[in-house]
């Protein structure tokens, strides 16, 4: 999802690997695909034979609560002839259709099953030029060997339904060199015929309109030799490149009979060898292109209608750090290759940079324009550099750049509206891994970014030296990771933690938050947000700073999140890790993360709103405290794995360990090595009843307990297999507790559950349309029966109500 830094995104990058490898290997209910594959259903242990837990369905209708973009849009594509139809593809959150009516972006992978969590990077994206109706799509996040294999999905209704094939590939949707591309592409001449370019597995074709897919075996090797990066100790997700990393046809090589292109390119993100491979029979032969480049990498290419085709590269894929790069022009009729590099890096004054994209308009193969990258982290002894985008009328003879100096003043060419996503008013432009000129308005052109993107429809502006004017285009994309959520029992409906932005409180779920993300202090991620259940203004988050604007990693507010302020730290190190609350507000706990390492020694208590710290005793180390929900003197901790419970009543300045037994006995710290879901989810946790004293529920992750702060044996109830998320809402007319809300599996059914019965007996209130691969978090808001908020990995936060 995005990054608001690179070290911020590195940070994402790891926690999402740790995601697919705790799902590695898991067999679970999958989603529809027309006509396509069903992943079986769990092998689950059956809970004791009280009668059926699952009671039906419950109709809902679903949106996202609006944050707009948040993630990182690697790629855009248009399609060729018809006006107005074009896609996204995100590192981890799906894939979207423009809507032009609607204006907004419609995420066309909401059915992935949790099961096929893996689907929901996209590594690329290709349209059929001659049937508009027709995409097709790669589609897998990682390729790591826990990580399992992905496929190629193929829709004939511009992604309303889909047919899907298994591929004997692994796709890096969300690992490095995922803004390259495209890797896929059909055949102009042949609709039928597909070439993909893999990451680790070499050229695979297809002729049969993805149906079925072979390996080009006369394709050059071009697996790189990385044991000099492996000793350095390089991440692995960062060493050497990014395998092929295009496809480029020539519709101007058709056969004589029409059926098929004669001449293929193919990029291979490699350095200091050949890199760019051609076919002229078919793809029957290969050879490198003569005379080309070899100091840096290819990340995009485009092929103008004279037939120009235009490189960029960059020392790395990307979002690496890239220290060098430059564009080149190839004239294919003469073999002739021209360095038309807009502005070239110089290590010497400052300016260690490369080039993300280049592109060129679809009726004037002169207009071309080219996008840097890591510009913008240069610094200050080379004034005035920024990420731009360069612009050539000439084939790249001369350029001027789109942006350049300071930002939005109009004096530059660029002229920035923040509206629909003010979040991103402090953050700079960055990975501009995709930029587009629409075939249809060469007005309108496209940028990608680390929050979304952004458009302009007056570009050739620029030419005139006039200023152009750039909006947000993500309205519609969502690719927020729902760290944590709170829904007070007044005020705003919902103040969120994700990943990378911080958090935001929305009094309106349907727009952007006015003022942008949660501050101050500004937190680059939120782990956790709580308000006080009898004194809801009283909100306090903790997180990690944003590393542009250091400050304290822990922020309150006093009036339901409409102003924050810092708050002390209890010792330098504290940061992220969870936070609770008294149900007066008055009395704070904090554990940070880092307790378990020993970074930090447990939990930290204030009374004073961080003016001072004291240490709670009695804990151990790393355990999430919880406030009870009416007694303010009362707090709560488990140690699921021990079978204790430990309960202060004096403001957790002292905690005392209570025995509990489950019915099942308890599960084994070997379990945990295992898997029992995501690290970040909320399964294996303690819950507060919210209206009542004393009253708790152990959400386990193969089982949901329910029992008192006394200790002793607790209830487990029916039908709850496996557990990943739990919470609370508004109870139902006439019931006398809260809604019980939990993501999980119930009856050997996956899904999204609600009981209004203390959870005897439950609905299910999504669909397999609706199912978002992974989700992390699940609310109900106290305030209106039967709404719930729904925290996933990578498609945002989504909301829903009864219909």
């Amino acid at each position: 999802m995005t990054g608001n830094s690179h070290s911020a995104r590195a940070r994402r990058l790891l926690l999402a690997t740790v995601a697919v490898l705790a799902l590695a290997g898991c067999q679970t209910d999958g989603g529809h695909t027309d006509g396509g594959h069903k992943a079986p259903l769990a092998a689950a242990t059956p809970s004791a034979p009280q009668g059926p837990a699952l009671m039906g369905q419950a109709p809902y209708q679903w949106k996202n609560v609006q944050i707009v973009g948040g993630g990182f849009v690697d790629g855009i594509v248009f399609h060729p002839t018809v006006p107005g139809l074009r896609y996204a593809r995100t590192d981890m959150g799906g894939a979207y259709r423009w809507d032009e009516g609607a204006k907004r972006w419609i995420p066309l992978l909401d059915w992935v099953s949790y099961a096929d969590t893996n689907l929901m990077g996209v590594e690329s994206i290709a349209l059929d030029p001659h049937n508009p109706d027709r995409v097709y799509m790669a589609l897998g996040t990682y390729t790591n060997p826990l990580a399992p294999t992905g496929a190629i999905v193929r829709s004939d209704d511009r992604g309303r339904t889909f047919h899907r094939v298994d591929v004997p590939i692994k796709f890096g949707g969300n690992e490095n060199g995922r803004g390259n591309g495209e890797r896929l592409a059909v055949d102009p001449n042949d609709p039928d015929t597909l070439y993909l370019g893999t990451r680790h597995d070499g050229l695979w074709v297809s002729h049969d309109g993805a149906a079925t897919w072979n390996r080009v075996a006369s394709f050059p090797d071009v697996m790189e030799d990385l044991s000099k990066e492996v000793a350095a100790g390089v991440s692995p997700w960062a060493r050497g490149g990014s395998g092929l990393v295009f496809v480029i046809f020539d519709p101007r090589s058709a056969t004589k009979d029409g059926k098929g292109s004669r001449t293929i390119y193919v990029g291979a993100s490699l350095k200091g060898r050949d890199n760019l491979f051609r076919s002229t029979d078919g793809g029957r032969t290969w050879a490198p292109v003569p005379g080309q480049p070899t100091a840096n990498r290819p990340t995009r290419a485009v092929l103008a209608a004279d037939g120009t085709l235009y490189v960029s590269y960059g020392s790395s894929p990307g979002p690496t750090r890239m220290t060098d790069g430059a564009v080149w022009k190839l004239d294919t009729r003469r073999g002739r290759w021209t360095d038309i590099t807009p502005e070239k890096p110089d290590a010497a004054k400052g300016a260690a940079f490369g080039y993300a994209a280049v592109a060129v308009d679809a009726h004037n193969p002169k207009v071309v324009i080219a996008s840097s990258f890591d510009r913008h982290r240069q610094p200050g002894s080379y004034p005035g550099l920024g990420e731009d985008i360069f612009r050539s009328l000439d084939g790249g003879k001369t350029w001027h750049g789109v942006f350049g100096g300071p930002r939005g003043d109009g004096k530059n060419g660029g002229v920035y509206d923040y509206s629909l996503a003010p979040y991103v008013r402090p953050t700079p432009i960055h990975w501009l891994f995709d930029i587009e000129i629409d075939p249809a308005n060469p007005d309108h052109a496209m940028f990608t970014t680390g929050y979304g993107g952004w458009e302009t429809f007056d570009l050739t502006a620029v030419d005139k030296g006039q200023p152009s004017h750039w909006q947000v285009m993500s309205t519609g994309i969502e690719e927020t990771v729902g760290m944590a959520f709170n829904s007070p029992v007044q005020g705003a409906p919902l103040i969120s933690a994700i990943g990378d932005y911080g958090g935001f409180v929305h009094w309106d779920l349907d727009k952007p938050a006015p003022e942008g993300a949660a501050s101050s202090p500004l937190f680059g991620n939120t782990d956790s947000v709580v308000s006080a259940p009898l004194n809801p203004g009283v909100v306090v988050r903790v997180g990690i700073h944003d590393e542009r604007y250091p400050a304290p990693n822990i922020g309150y507010s006093l009036d339901g999140g409409r102003g924050w302020k810092p708050v002390g730290m209890p010792v330098p190190e504290a940061k992220r890790g969870k936070v609770a609350v008294s149900a007066d507000g008055a009395t704070w706990v904090w554990t940070p993360q880092g307790a378990k390492e020993g970074l930090v020694s447990g939990a930290f208590v204030t009374t004073d709103h961080g003016a001072t710290w004291t240490s709670a005793q009695g804990l151990p180390d790393g355990v999430r405290v919880i406030g009870d929900a009416v007694d303010s003197n009362t707090f709560y901790a488990l140690s699921l794995f021990d079978g204790k419970l430990y309960v202060s009543t004096d403001r957790a300045a002292h905690f005392q360990a209570r025995p509990f037994t489950l019915p099942n006995g308890l599960p084994t710290p070997a379990a945990v090595r295992n898997g029992r879901g995501d690290p970040r989810g909320g399964q294996d946790a303690l819950y507060a009843t919210p209206g009542r004293k004393g009253d708790l529920w152990i959400a386990a992750f193969d089982g949901l307990y329910h029992g008192t702060a006394d200790g002793g044996a607790y209830t487990r109830l029916p039908g709850v297999e496996e557990l990943h998320a739990f919470g609370f809402g508004k109870a139902a007319p006439g019931a006398d507790i809260a809604a019980l809300y939990l993501v999980g599996t119930i009856d050997r059914q996956r899904g999204i559950f609600r009981s209004d019965d203390a959870g005897r007996h439950w609905v299910r209130v999504n669909d397999d349309q609706h199912q978002w691969g992974l989700i992390l978090q699940v609310s109900g808001d106290p305030k209106r029966y039967g709404r719930v908020y729904v925290g996933t990995h990578g498609r945002g936060i989504v909301y829903g109500d009864p219909q």
